[in-house]
């Protein structure tokens, strides 16, 4: 694998589009627009809410628990045109398995939101990651804009 930069969600702002999620590794915000749904399942997420009924991500969270696996990280690997591409990295072990590393494709916003939910890490490619525009600037226009 290559280098990584650890990033976190730290805002997801809805837009007529759908979502706004960026990302910061503490020193540079990225942005990227992803589903409406998504968006507000993560926006919950780390809001610490629990919904009545699980949703499609503590789901697939309680399916990865029953079979012993767990998301060991999702890592934001390439932007393809205007599509980014993530990789979730699966491990699962039991007492009729030994341990076994899973990699899946999987779409950034379904990477974050179950980073989120199992409390996994998340990273960006240090390439890719260099070359994203820096938006902590227009992050903090868009919050002082919606400020009373």
């Amino acid at each position: 694998m290559p280098p990584l930069v650890e990033v976190e969600p730290i805002a997801m702002l809805p837009t007529q589009a759908g979502c706004a999620a960026f990302l910061s590794d503490g020193k540079k915000t990225i942005l990227m627009y992803i589903d409406p749904a998504v968006g507000a399942a993560i926006n919950l997420m780390l809001s610490g809410h629990q919904p009545a009924r699980p949703m499609t991500h503590d789901l697939y969270h309680f399916t990865l628990q029953a079979f012993g696996a767990t998301v060991s990280r999702a890592v934001i690997c390439d932007l393809v045109g205007d599509i980014y591409h993530a990789r979730l990295i699966i491990e699962a072990e039991n007492e009729i398995m030994e341990r076994k590393i899973i990699e899946l494709d999987a779409r950034p916003s379904d990477g974050i939101a179950l980073a989120v939910r199992c409390r996994a890490p998340l990273y960006v490619v240090s390439e890719l990651w260099n070359n994203l525009e820096d938006m902590s600037t227009e992050l903090a226009n868009l919050r002082n804009s919606q400020d009373p």
